[in-house]
Parts: C-alpha cells; sequence; structure tokens
C-alpha cells in the first residue's frame, strides 16, 4: 500500500516545476519487505493450454524462418551452407519470438566452444537487438509501482530508454534534488512469457540432445533447466535492488576499496518491477583501447577490481555472478563500477575454504599438500591416489606453469578442471562454483586486454584483507607497496 502523500509536496503534470514531489517515499521506502526476497520457481516441466499454443507459434515461426534463410540463400547462391542459412534463419526466429529466445541466443553468442561456429556467429545479432517496449507502458508502469505518474515525481523523466535487454529496460531521470539516477523497469507481463516459453524450450532441448550431437555436447537440457532458475531470479527486482545494496556496502567494509563502487539504490523511488539507482557514466571492461586512451592504468583497474571482487567471494558472501563487460565499467573519475545484480552467487562455506587454500598456496608458500587434503576433504579426489605430499607434487606440476610470467594457462580453467574431476568420483559440484569459475575466466580475459604482464595467481595484494599479516609480509619479501 501507498503511504499517504506528504502534505507539503504539491501535485502537477510538468516536468522540472516546482509542483514534482519533494519528499517523496514509495512503498519500498526503507527496503523492500522480506516476503518481497522470496524466488518462486515454478515447475519447468508443467505443461498446459497456454504451452500448447505457444509452442505452436514457436514451432511455426521456427521453422517459417529457417525454410525461409535457406530457400533465400539458394536462390541468391551466396556462399555459405545450408547449415549457415539455416543458423540464420534459426536466430531470426529467435528474434521475431521475443525476449525470452534473445536470451538464449545471447547465451549461445557467449559461449563460442558449445555451439557450432556458424551458430554462434549468427547469434551475435541477438547481443545489441532487443526491441524496448513504449514509453507509455513505461510511464504506466511507473504509475503502478508507485501510485503516481513521473512527472509527478521527477524533474526529468526520458522516455526514450538507455539501453533494452530480454527482461527489462533502463530510463535516465533526474530526482527531485537534482540527483542523476535510471530507472530499471522489468517488461511487463514478463514472468508468464518467459515461465511458457522456457517450458517449451525445455521440450526443444530435449528434443534436439535426441536427435543431434551437438545438443548434447552442449547439455541443452541443463542449459535450458539452469536459466529457468537463473531467470526467475532475475525477475525479481526486489531481490536484485536488495543484493545491490548489500554488495554496495560491503565493498567498503576494509576500510579501503574507494576506486571500485556500485550504483547507490534510491529506495524511495523503488518498487515491486522497477529499481531507481544512482546513474553511472563510463566504458565496458572490454574496451581495452578507450581505457588505455583516457590514460587510465590498465593493470592498476584490474587488480583493484579482482581484489574486491575476491574479497565478496571469500569474506562477504554473495558476489557478482554476470561480469560481462556491459555490467563492469571504468567511470569517467577512474573508477570501476559493478553493474546489473540479477546474477549473484555465493560460495558454500567449504568451498570458501577450498578456495582461500587455492589463493594462499599460490601467493604464499606454493605447499600443494594443501590443496591435495582440501580436495580430498570435499570428495574431488580419494586417499588410494596417494598421500597428501604425492597428490601435492602432480599438482604442482599442472599449477607451477601458471605462476611463471610467460605463462598461458588460465586458472579459471584449472578451477573448472577441478570441478569436471569431482564428476569421476560421482559428485556435483555446487552450482556456485561453476558460477565462480566462469567469472574467473571473465577476468582473465580482462587481464589479457589491461594487463598482460599481471600475475594474477601470484600477487599478494588480492589478499591484503583476507590474510592481513601473510600479504604484509609478502609484499616486504617482493619490494612491493601496496596501492590505495
Amino acid at each position: 500500500m501507498m503511504p499517504p502523500a506528504d502534505p507539503a509536496a504539491r501535485r502537477g503534470g510538468d516536468f522540472g516545476r516546482a509542483a514534482t514531489f519533494s519528499r517523496f517515499r514509495g512503498p519500498y521506502a526503507g527496503g523492500p519487505p522480506a516476503a518481497d526476497l522470496v524466488v518462486e520457481v515454478p515447475p519447468i516441466g508443467a505443461f498446459g493450454w497456454r504451452e500448447m499454443a505457444r509452442m505452436v507459434v514457436v514451432y511455426l515461426t521456427l521453422s517459417l524462418s529457417v525454410a525461409r534463410s535457406v530457400t533465400i540463400g539458394w536462390f541468391r547462391r551466396r556462399r555459405r551452407s545450408a547449415f549457415a542459412a539455416a543458423c540464420e534463419g534459426a536466430i531470426e526466429g529467435f528474434v521475431r519470438l521475443g525476449p525470452t529466445y534473445v536470451k538464449v541466443g545471447q547465451i549461445i553468442a557467449s559461449s563460442p566452444g558449445l555451439f557450432p561456429e556458424a551458430l554462434t556467429r549468427a547469434a551475435e545479432r541477438c547481443l545489441d537487438e532487443v526491441p524496448p517496449f513504449d514509453s507509455a507502458t513505461a510511464r504506466e508502469m511507473i504509475r503502478q509501482d508507485l501510485g503516481h505518474a513521473p512527472s509527478a515525481l521527477f524533474k526529468r523523466f526520458d522516455d526514450a530508454p538507455l539501453s533494452a535487454a530480454s527482461i527489462g529496460q533502463v530510463h535516465a531521470c533526474v530526482l527531485p534534488d537534482g540527483r542523476e539516477a535510471v530507472i530499471k523497469l522489468q517488461r511487463p507481463n514478463i514472468r508468464r512469457r518467459m515461465t511458457t516459453d522456457l517450458r517449451i524450450g525445455h521440450r526443444l532441448a530435449k528434443t534436439l540432445e535426441k536427435y543431434f550431437q551437438f545438443a548434447r555436447n552442449a547439455a541443452v537440457v541443463a542449459l535450458v533447466e539452469d536459466l529457468h532458475e537463473v531467470t526467475h531470479q532475475e525477475l525479481n527486482p526486489a531481490l536484485e535492488a536488495y543484493r545491490q545494496d548489500r554488495f554496495r556496502e560491503k565493498l567498503w567494509a576494509f576500510g579501503d576499496n574507494q576506486w571500485i563502487t556500485a550504483p547507490e539504490v534510491y529506495w524511495d523511488y523503488c518498487g515491486p518491477h522497477m529499481i531507481c539507482m544512482e546513474r553511472m557514466t563510463g566504458i565496458p571492461m572490454d574496451e581495452f583501447e578507450a581505457i588505455r586512451d583516457q590514460g587510465f592504468d590498465g593493470e592498476l583497474i584490474i587488480r583493484r577490481g579482482a581484489k574486491t571482487w575476491l574479497e565478496a567471494v571469500m569474506v562477504h558472501g554473495p558476489f557478482h555472478g554476470d561480469m560481462h563487460a556491459g555490467n563492469l565499467w571504468v567511470l569517467e573519475d577512474g573508477r570501476t563500477s559493478y553493474l546489473d545484480f540479477g546474477i549473484m552467487g555465493e560460495v558454500p562455506d567449504e568451498y570458501k575454504a577450498l578456495i582461500k587454500d587455492l589463493f594462499y598456496t599460490f601467493i604464499f608458500d606454493q605447499k600443494f599438500a594443501r590443496i591435495a587434503r582440501a580436495y580430498k576433504n570435499l570428495g574431488i579426489m580419494s586417499d588410494e591416489m596417494g598421500t597428501d605430499e604425492e597428490v601435492g607434487q602432480r599438482i604442482q606440476m599442472v599449477v607451477a606453469p601458471m605462476l611463471a610470467r610467460s605463462s598461458s594457462m588460465s586458472l579459471g580453467d584449472f578451477i573448472m578442471s577441478s570441478l569436471e574431476m569431482m564428476k569421476q568420483y560421482g559428485l556435483t559440484a555446487p552450482k556456485e562454483m561453476v558460477l565462480f569459475s566462469k567469472q574467473m575466466l571473465y577476468m582473465e580475459r580482462y587481464i589479457k586486454g589491461l594487463a598482460p604482464d599481471w600475475q594474477f595467481g601470484a600477487d599478494p595484494y588480492l589478499l591484503k584483507n583476507i590474510f592481513p599479516a601473510e600479504s604484509a609480509a609478502k609484499a616486504v619479501e617482493l619490494g612491493m607497496t601496496f596501492p590505495d
């Protein structure tokens, strides 16, 4: 229920006038109620009349799009295979089918090793082809969530969105006190629509795995199931805003990390389908030349970012779980900002201990028997493989090249290989560990672009707040001064 209007506030219809509310408090002022933070994930296997009707549309759209693309390709005799034409047609169908399938296309485009090259190349259009919904709908959504039209709440509200994604879109606005902000609005009826589409996608994935080897290699059924779970977390704006607020607060828990930030959540202007937050302006993390052209120290940027992210993983709990370049910006003043907290992870305590053991060993003493013990404690390895020292020596043979300056080996790949090893013993790695490993791979991409000579697995600065005494001693040994 909306709180009573401030008696000092006056209604009005024009932006920038004195009629704008000066002290508005929306339904989430002070934070959302606990009930709104609960994620409800409907069963993916359910199938009713709505799914049947939508499935007809999906299959017809995909079939016609593929047939049209292949036919046009044959008549025009382009230099491409029928399979490549079919892939382009399938992605055209994805775009026509809307947000859920565009999101699937984005996953395909971002996973070049899992899908045929022709399909991943065709899917790249999904990365920037998400049509926005109209401004009248955006204004009505704000009115429904906050009880008043945007003209009564903001000095300015931009009808044209800054960006549009599969689940929502972002509009710029100015608060009554002059602060620049953005409003992230969830697409109308998106929960029901995506639930229906994901159920259909689940059936389609089963069909693909039955008839196509590449689908089995990519484990598309598991991919859709994971997407179903993650998507319903993203469909809860209250939870996303809460996580963002909590992550931001923890950034400065040790009294440092002033060069890292996240947008402040403006709770007074948040509601069940929208988040209002501080506006950020910057350069995506993968625009390496642009970052260098601004005179920023790329190595220092990535060191600071890696340090705060590892602190979130090992100490604070929730860590950012979607660190593609669009969600990690270098701001105009040289700070780095995390954006978009729809996907977050929190590693179980026993795996936090493993991550700490890994980094402690890599950076401080290279006693790999410690890692062997950690693996055995988690069931990743058995006692039959040898003593801790023997297993540690074998691990060291694999890891030692990573610690060399000339190494091209990936620490993220090493951790992913460790998780794959668990399958040999019938164990399943927590999804949070898989999410952690994927973010490591993102980070290593930025390292290659911004700091190719930096040794990620040998820098005590990363553990300054996690193992303060050991980090200080290692810095003295290396003649290193930690940056602020």
